[in-house]
């Protein structure tokens, strides 16, 4: 039975590779690349009939830095650190894990930053715009460069979730199960507002110049951390704000209004300078498009239960009580689509006060839910 991993293994120093596609690739909004670069990290070994690797699709803001530690010194582990490893619920005693920064981010895969080699300088603003289908699509050619004709599980939340949904519909054959984690089949119009807003934000920032900021050897740090901020805030919840912080001073007297700040306003700054250092402002705008932009049913006229009848993965469908920007009831939007297409489907609401963050962190039921369902998994690919 899958634990909380408090003092469990972790897979320890991982040093991330990349690939090379010197071959075009067309994107979906018809713009051809020249060439490309993946970077990925892998957890545990593949076995010798190839058939217990598991990929990680990652989230808005991830990468391909999923668990371990890039050194000995390196403070901070992968994002998924609790998740995946040795006894963990993804464990990589039993899974070759392979984690990836997808194509037009900013930690190693082409992206915004990366040379056009048309022009010899960055891409900037003119990277072409990316959906969730050319994710996947540019993932299956990492799997064939790894030598996996097929995952036995494609994992994901967020918008994680969305890609393994898609990766079920575009490759049906090529992956043996789908786990969604607190996802949505297509975005609510108050979550596409969310994220206009924190484009906005980055794009009124004097620094953006055009998404050509890089060429004053600047960047829009404060309309990256606004963004991040207003981000920040819908990923939490009211309960699990309260419980953490309440209306706790950092610094000030309340009584003499004079020089105050709560302890979330300070927290909130923390997190959005953190990330204004660490993430591209052009890339923000690129991943959070191909968020608003997801909808497979949108190709079989908006049927959701048509555009799941091809698939032939198994299901487990996850969402967290708490989270009010991927809510439970769109995670059952799926679960009805699939029990009507009669796909086989588990689901569970787990009870969690932390919102939409709860699939990152640990929570018992949570790790049982999910680390049964892929001892299972381990299970059927041993006896295939």
């Amino acid at each position: 039975m899958a634990r909380l991993t408090d003092g469990a293994a972790s897979v320890g120093l991982v040093e991330p590779r990349l690939a090379h596609y010197g071959q075009p690739i067309t994107l979906q909004c018809k713009a051809t690349l020249p060439c490309f670069d993946l970077v990925y990290e892998t957890y545990g070994e593949l076995n010798a009939a190839r058939s217990n690797a598991v990929l990680i699709c990652h989230a808005l803001s991830g990468d391909h830095h999923a668990a371990g530690y890039h050194s000995v010194d390196d403070a901070k582990p992968g994002w998924w650190e609790n998740c995946i490893g040795p006894g963990k619920p993804i464990d990589t005693a039993k899974f070759f894990v392979v984690a990836l920064n997808n194509l037009g981010g900013c930690n190693g895969s082409t992206g915004p930053l990366s040379l056009n080699p048309a022009t010899g300088e960055p891409w900037g603003e003119s990277f072409p715009a990316v959906t969730v289908k050319d994710w996947v699509m540019t993932q299956a050619m990492l799997a064939d460069t790894l030598g996996i004709d097929r995952f036995a599980a494609v994992i994901g939340g967020s918008l994680g979730g969305m890609q393994a949904l898609q990766w079920a519909i575009d490759y049906p054959r090529r992956l043996a199960h789908a786990v969604v984690i607190a996802a949505a089949p297509k975005l609510s119009a108050q979550n596409i507002a969310f994220n206009e807003i924190a484009r906005q934000a980055i794009q009124a920032d004097p620094d953006f110049l055009g998404g050509r900021y890089f060429e004053a050897a600047t960047k829009p740090r404060k309309g990256l951390m606004l963004a991040r901020m207003v981000g920040h805030v819908t990923y939490l919840s009211d309960d699990g704000m309260g419980v953490k912080f309440g209306r706790e001073l950092k610094s000030g007297d309340l009584r003499s209004a004079q020089d105050v700040q709560f302890q979330v306003e300070s927290y909130l700054h923390y997190q959005g300078t953190a990330f204004s250092e660490r993430f591209d402002a052009n890339t923000y705008l690129l991943m959070t498009r191909a968020l608003d932009y997801f909808d497979p049913a949108l190709e079989c006229g908006g049927d959701l239960v048509k555009a799941f009848s091809n698939v032939a993965a198994r299901f487990l469908v996850l969402s967290f009580t708490s989270d009010w920007r991927f809510a439970p009831e769109r995670s059952d939007e799926i679960v009805d689509a699939l029990i009507a297409a009669r796909k086989d489907v588990v689901s569970a609401t787990i009870e969690a006060r932390n919102g939409h963050d709860s699939f990152l962190l640990p929570n018992e039921r949570y790790f049982d839910v999910l680390g049964g369902y892929l001892d299972s998994v381990a299970q059927r690919e041993a006896s295939a």
